[in-house]
């Protein structure tokens, strides 16, 4: 994380997380501000997550060729979500793309970002591209709610459309979801962006961030869920995350059998709990009495009370009852996220 940021953020009142030393927990009211993401618009850092900068003359080729979803044909104010997988079509990271002139910038969990980066230099080989950690340089805010597009034009920001990027004064504003945007901003003017955007939004924690992917429905790969997932388990398809009309790219195969077979057991729940989740914590069933049922893939605190998560589940499972870490665990109640497209 920038220093310079780190102190800014201080200085405007977050309170880091004491293990997550980069993660803010919130702006002092952490009730409060997990109310106001879901009733009305705040700005969170979104420290969680990591930027890598691919470029070179080569950078498009070499990313569709690594990727599951369709790079060539991302265009210049256009982003996309995307996963890399390993050769048994296991999710290694996912990513959300965008470009910056010539340049690929892609947003993934931070705590895989140091060994993602490194792991896609490998396989550069004689390509021109270059692989490098953009966070030193970009700072990277999370905007929601129903005056977000008004806050980002009272900045001077763009109001792009879904999937779409817009930039202005050396920012990058990119639509997730609805009323969610991506503000990509250079690390030396972030502070005063901050000021301008939090003249209309409250200033929030991650949980507030992460409560808002959870009811987007938005998987977020991290450490804890590396290579647990093919694409079709997280809804990655669903969500432009797969293409399956461009070439190779490592675990197609597998991928694309999946799809076309129809085999895939374990699909995309939400879960709420009175108990606490993490990413990574194991689900257990009465339905499924020999094995693990599913993973959690993200958590998060409730507005509402309680706690909900993202999780990976079989079916079967999700229909009997899920238990929590073990078969005696907490109970937690789960609920099919939409399939359709």
């Amino acid at each position: 994380m920038n220093p310079i940021w780190k102190e800014a953020l201080g200085a405007a009142g977050a309170r880091f997380n004491d293990s997550r030393i980069n993660e803010v927990d919130s702006f002092g009211d952490a009730a409060g501000e997990l109310a106001a993401a879901r009733d009305a618009t705040v700005l969170a850092p979104l420290t969680h997550l990591g930027i890598i900068r691919v470029s070179g003359e080569d950078a498009k080729s070499f990313l569709h060729n690594q990727l599951t979803s369709d790079i060539n044909h991302l265009g210049a104010e256009s982003a996309q979500h995307a996963a890399w997988c390993s050769a048994k079509g296991r999710m290694l990271a996912s990513f959300v793309i965008w470009r910056d002139g010539d340049d690929y910038l892609l947003a993934l969990a931070a705590d895989l970002q140091p060994a993602i980066a490194k792991r896609l230099q490998m396989y550069v080989l004689r390509s021109k591209v270059t692989v490098a950690d953009a966070g030193a340089d970009l700072v990277l805010f999370g905007l929601s709610g129903p005056r977000a597009a008004e806050a980002l034009q009272a900045a001077g920001l763009p109001q792009p459309e879904a999937m779409k990027t817009g930039a202005a004064n050396g920012c990058t504003v990119l639509r997730i979801d609805g009323d969610r945007f991506f503000v990509a901003v250079p690390a030396a003017g972030a502070a005063g962006v901050w000021q301008a955007l939090a003249a209309q939004a409250r200033p929030a924690g991650l949980p507030a961030w992460r409560w808002l992917d959870i009811r987007a429905a938005l998987p977020v790969i991290c450490e804890a869920t590396r290579e647990h997932f093919v694409p079709q388990m997280a809804n990655f398809e669903r969500i432009g995350g797969v293409s399956f009309h461009k070439g190779c790219y490592p675990g197609q195969e597998i991928v694309a059998r999946t799809q076309y077979l129809g085999k895939v057991k374990r699909h995309l729940y939400r879960l709420r709990s009175d108990t606490a989740m993490a990413a990574g914590d194991e689900l257990y069933s009465p339905a499924v009495p020999d094995q693990s049922s599913g993973m959690v893939v993200s958590a998060a605190v409730s507005p509402a009370g309680g706690h909900e998560a993202l999780a990976v589940l079989m079916e079967m499972a999700a229909d009997a009852g899920v238990n929590l870490r073990t078969r005696d665990g907490a109970p937690a109640s789960a609920t099919a996220v939409a399939t359709s497209a």
